[in-house]
């Protein structure tokens, strides 16, 4: 299914090194409360696979391709809406990611309530932007793939307090699952399919800034003091009984490679820092999930049951300061079914044309125990050109 296309990279190195700027969200019109912004991201990506035994693969294809629209159109109230034309689930099928509205108008500091599609506050590593990172996929304490919630369709609240130093958010709301049993894969409701579970989700996040807030983004482009941020995240998701379409009445698994999940739940611990060139993003997680049927065993479940315990460390320094960084990292993750546990080691070369907003992004990654199979290892390459707007 991959296919060769140097010639397709090489047009898209061309592109990047003869963009003669970017700016990100163009206001396309501002007149007192009214104001309206158009951006968007274009990341083209060439995947290389080795895996054990087996042909190597690659492809050439758009990771993301994504336009938004948002604005304001009176005080206090903000919205915005984003689709994905290269995250597509079937054929001439867009992915709807952004689409909410957000308000802001509370006396207390930096507090603010988002309604609609959105990204829950779990997960440091999934909510730090797909545009703001060191390497080109999340590892897994941000992969949604993985028991980590993707966007989902609620409310969601924030707020800072102890004079800027701590941030909080709270969210519930709906989300749904894919249940293939090497997965607890979380999607968001606004991109379905038939035999997804439904169910609700409730998650919360405590961040401190020990030296003052900092954003949520990777790369340390101003060399200066050091800036840190310390949180706790937690969530819990509940079937909520309506669409569980492998498990009969009785209470019985109807599929082996695929479960209907009951219930999930998961904290993390995470930390940032940032300063004179260096920047590392650290996460541990554990992702409890149990399947309707409390007998089932099969991919990652045992028993209807499964703990998956992440880790990840990923961490750049700038070689030359604005353009050039080497980045390292290292990822694990061990399920209840694996028999080993599945590691990733990481090394990458990023060049920033202007910052994150034009930028190429080389990583290699080695894999062993791939799936948890004992023994089991791939090689992975990717290139990633980004132009951010």
């Amino acid at each position: 299914m991959f296919k060769s296309s140097a010639s397709v990279v090489a047009g898209g190195l061309l592109a990047c090194g003869l963009a003669p700027f970017a700016v990100a969200d163009v206001t396309v019109y501002n007149e007192g409360d009214k104001r309206v912004e158009v951006g968007g991201r274009v990341h083209l990506q060439y995947l290389h696979v080795d895996l054990d035994n087996q042909p190597s693969e690659d492809e050439t294809f758009f990771r993301r391709l994504r336009v938004y629209v948002a604005g304001t159109v009176t005080k206090n109230w903000f919205g915005k809406i984003e689709a994905d034309f290269g995250a597509a689930l079937d054929a001439d099928e867009v992915a709807v990611t952004d689409a909410y509205m957000r308000y802001t108008g509370f006396k207390a500091d930096g507090m603010q309530l988002t309604i609609g599609n959105q990204k829950p506050p779990f997960s440091r590593e999934f909510n730090t932007s797909s545009n703001k990172r060191q390497t080109v996929e999340r590892p897994f304490t941000g992969d949604h793939n993985f028991g980590n919630p993707d966007r989902f369709i609620g409310f969601r609240f924030d707020g800072l307090a102890a004079a800027r130093k701590l941030g909080y958010s709270v969210a519930a709301g709906q989300e749904h699952h894919d249940p293939d049993v090497r997965f607890i894969d979380f999607d968001t409701p606004t991109n379905t399919k038939e035999d997804w579970n439904e169910g609700s989700l409730l998650a919360a996040t405590l961040t401190l800034f020990p030296w003052g807030p900092m954003q949520l983004e990777q790369c340390d482009f101003d060399a200066g003091r050091f800036k840190a941020n310390f949180s706790v995240a937690a969530y819990t998701w509940n079937n909520d009984g309506d669409n569980n379409s492998y498990t009969d009445d009785s209470g019985n698994a109807l599929n082996a490679e695929r479960a209907d999940l009951d219930s999930a739940d998961g904290w993390e611990l995470s930390a940032d820092l940032r300063g004179h060139g260096l920047s590392v993003t650290g996460a541990v997680n554990r992702i409890t999930g149990d399947t309707v049927d409390p007998a089932f065993s099969g991919g990652i479940y045992t028993a209807g049951t499964t703990d998956l315990d992440q880790l990840s460390l990923i961490g750049g320094y700038m070689v030359i300061k604005q353009r050039f960084e080497v980045v390292l990292g290292w990822q694990s993750q061990d399920a209840d079914g694996y028999a080993e546990e599945w590691t990733r080691t990481q090394v990458g070369l990023n060049y920033f044309y202007n910052q994150h907003k034009v930028k190429a992004q080389l990583n290699y990654s080695i894999g062993e125990n791939v799936f948890g199979q004992s023994g089991v290892d791939t090689d992975t390459t990717q290139l990633q050109l980004q132009y951010y707007f």
